[in-house]
Formats: structure tokens, sequence, C-alpha cells
């Protein structure tokens, strides 16, 4: 990843609020309350909201992301909040995770480099178990249309590091979808996602590897 990609997300949690809020994510929340819990990775997860929520209801939590201060931030909100989660910081490849070792991966709002989004997702997937789940919601690739009427809603500016329905058929080929859209959904989180955006969501169990 380029020094400009890292300095932006470090210049950006080193801010003393919390970018994205510290309550989870609603999509995310709805469908992990559900499932019985297990081992979890989140992916690009900055300051740990969802992390943080997930050891709350008895998850055994991993993140990972490529910057210190969003680490720094999610290693205090877990100590205000009574819990422990494993926290990396680098590139995925570099990472040491096994592979089959999570029995849910969760990816929210994990906008990757376009260079190297399917990349990730290919690795990721061997890092689930079988039978484990996906849960991700983003940027669809209708949302440049809502940034324009209302920047607060942030999200990347350009189409490269949006997701289509599509690219996620073709980045994990051996799932059984649950859910697969691109929808409008309100967002009140933090300072930067704030109105109606679109919204890419996919929910999959893995069938093999």
């Amino acid at each position: 990843m380029t020094d400009t990609w890292l300095k932006k997300w470090n210049e950006r949690y080193k801010e003393k609020k919390f970018a994205y809020g510290i309550t989870p994510n609603k999509f995310l929340k709805k469908h992990l309350e559900k499932l019985k819990t297990g081992k979890i990775l989140f992916g690009a997860e900055g300051e740990g909201r969802n992390a943080i929520y997930a050891a709350k209801i008895g998850w055994d939590t991993s993140a990972f992301d490529i910057s210190i201060e969003g680490k720094n931030k999610a290693l205090k909100l877990a100590k205000e909040n009574n819990v422990s989660i494993e926290y990396k910081v680098g590139e995925l490849p570099n990472l040491g995770y096994k592979n089959e070792q999570f029995d849910v991966i969760a990816l929210i709002y994990a906008h990757f480099p376009p260079k190297i989004k399917s990349e990730y997702h290919k690795l990721l997937n061997k890092k689930l178990k079988k039978g484990g789940l996906i849960i991700f919601e983003a940027f669809g690739k209708k949302h440049l249309e809502y940034q324009k009427r209302n920047p607060r809603i942030g999200g990347p500016p350009n189409l490269d590091s949006l997701f289509s329905t599509e690219e996620l058929k073709s980045d994990f080929k051996n799932y059984e979808v649950l859910e697969l859209t691109e929808t409008e959904a309100e967002l009140n989180e933090g300072l930067y996602h704030n109105g109606i955006g679109s919204v890419t969501r996919f929910i999959g169990i893995k069938k093999h590897n």
C-alpha cells in the first residue's frame, strides 16, 4: 500500500473524536447477534467499534488495519469496555493468520485499495472455515450520485473503490449466497458516515475451499 494511503488513515484516526463513532454498524449487529459465538476477524477495522461490540457479546475477536493510530484508539476503547481484542497492524499477507482459522469474517466498509481488494477477498476466504460466514457491507457502485447530493455520507470518491454485486460473486465463488444486494441505507456513524447512501451487502456461507 502507498504511503499516501497509510498517511490518510493515520491522520483520520489521530483525531480526538472517533471517525465512525463507537457503536456497531447496524447491519453487522443484526446478523452477528443471531449467531453462535466463535472466532471472528474484522478487516480494515480502524478504531474498533465493531470488533469491540463482538467481544462484548462473547466472540473471540481479531482485527487488522494498516493504521497504528486506529489500533491505539481501538485498544483504548476495548479497555473502556472491559474487553480484549487481538489487533494486528500491517498488510494482510504479512499478518500470519492461519487458513481456516475463523468462523466469521466481517468486512464493514473495508474499502481496500482497488488494485488489491479482490486479492484480499480471496486471501480472506482462505482464512475462513468451511461452513463459516462472511458479513459484508460497503458502499456500492451507485454511491457517487449520493455523495454529490450529500458529501457528509462519506465513502471513497472513485468508482474503482466501490463494490458491485458481480464483483463479490466473482471474489466469493465458493459461497452459498444468503443475501447479495445494492440498496439504499441511512447511516449515522460518527463524523464521516451521515445520511442516505448506496450500499452493497453480502452474507455468504463458505461451501468449500
